[in-house]
């Protein structure tokens, strides 16, 4: 038996149950994606019609937090600038920026909460790794990229797991540009010696914020063109979320304008798998509504992104 399932293979490793079982109980469909190809996974799936309840918890059976790209914006020396090597990176309060800068982002206050998981160790805390957290701010503009905003380097910033695996960050909630649904990314590492190489990430997703809470924050001033980005959009058509609708990163939110949002998610990492998100989009890496840093994607020598109209940047 395996987790109050009876193992179709009892003398084989529990990895070796075969397509149908792994479906049901182990594997998530980003994860299955990744392994066999679309073309496996709708054979699966054919093969398992009968078992509507097993394939409907495949995509958040595993716990793992799903990889995704880090965008073009990352900051973390993959594509461009790089913050994390600068000192003061690690700190709670990132509305402000720091060493030679000195702006602000304004916007509703937001405490961000992540808690770290250890899926290789039976789901326990994940205590003393770093996570990186970014964001745009209410305009939609992404520190040390977009334009207006190159030398600011806000909205940025690494927090070492408590014992309790946690982190926490004050910040301000952040806007909805065109063609992305509000969301936070993030990465993990081992620890904060390793954040100096961002290959050395061991997780790397974003952190989807529900419509609701949304709605009521973009009413607030300088929020006012996410009112209409974020009604061309929804969590199905976001190019990101659209897969299982943001299931596993849709935070939960509490708190009001006034007060300020605490929105929290609960972070799966396994270190037995391989990482296949982080990086750049291919051809992606270029300031919004400006020029791309010098030696990135899009860079001299090569064309900008398209699809950022109005100075907004490109969807990722």
């Amino acid at each position: 038996m395996y987790q109050g399932r009876r193992l179709p293979n009892p003398a084989e490793e529990v990895f070796d149950q075969g397509l149908g079982f792994d479906l049901g109980t182990l594997v998530g469909r980003r994860q299955i994606l990744r392994a066999f190809g679309a073309g496996a996974v709708a054979l699966g799936l054919a093969a398992c019609t009968n078992d509507t309840s097993s394939t409907s918890t495949a995509t958040t059976s595993s716990g793992e937090i799903p990889d995704e790209t880090a965008g073009p914006y990352p900051g973390d020396g993959s594509n461009g600038p790089d913050v994390l090597e600068q000192s003061g990176i690690v700190r709670r309060d990132i509305r402000s920026s720091f060493g030679d800068a000195s702006g602000t982002a304004e916007g509703v206050p937001m405490t961000l909460e992540l808690t770290v998981k250890d899926l290789a160790n039976g789901g326990g805390v994940f205590a003393g790794v770093a996570v990186y957290v970014w964001h745009c701010d209410r305009a939609g503009l992404y520190s040390m990229y977009s334009e207006g905003v190159t030398e600011e380097n806000y909205l940025r910033g690494v927090q070492i797991a408590d014992d309790s695996g946690k982190v926490t960050f004050t910040s301000i909630f952040p806007a909805c540009y065109t063609g992305r649904w509000p969301h936070v990314h993030f990465e993990v590492y081992p620890d904060q010696a390793s954040i100096a190489d961002s290959t050395k990430a061991i997780a790397t997703s974003q952190v989807a914020l529900p419509k609701q809470v949304c709605d009521v924050v973009f009413k607030e001033t300088g929020y006012e063109q996410s009112v209409t980005n974020l009604a061309q959009l929804t969590l199905a058509t976001d190019n990101v979320f659209g897969e299982d609708g943001g299931a596993s990163q849709l935070a939960t939110v509490t708190g009001d304008v006034g007060s300020g949002y605490l929105v929290a998610l609960t972070v799966g990492v396994d270190t037995r798998t391989t990482p296949a998100g982080g990086g750049a989009p291919a051809g992606g890496g270029g300031r919004p509504g400006g020029a791309p840093p010098s030696g990135a994607p899009g860079g001299p020598g090569g064309a900008p992104p398209s699809g950022a109209p109005g100075g907004q940047p490109p969807a990722a």
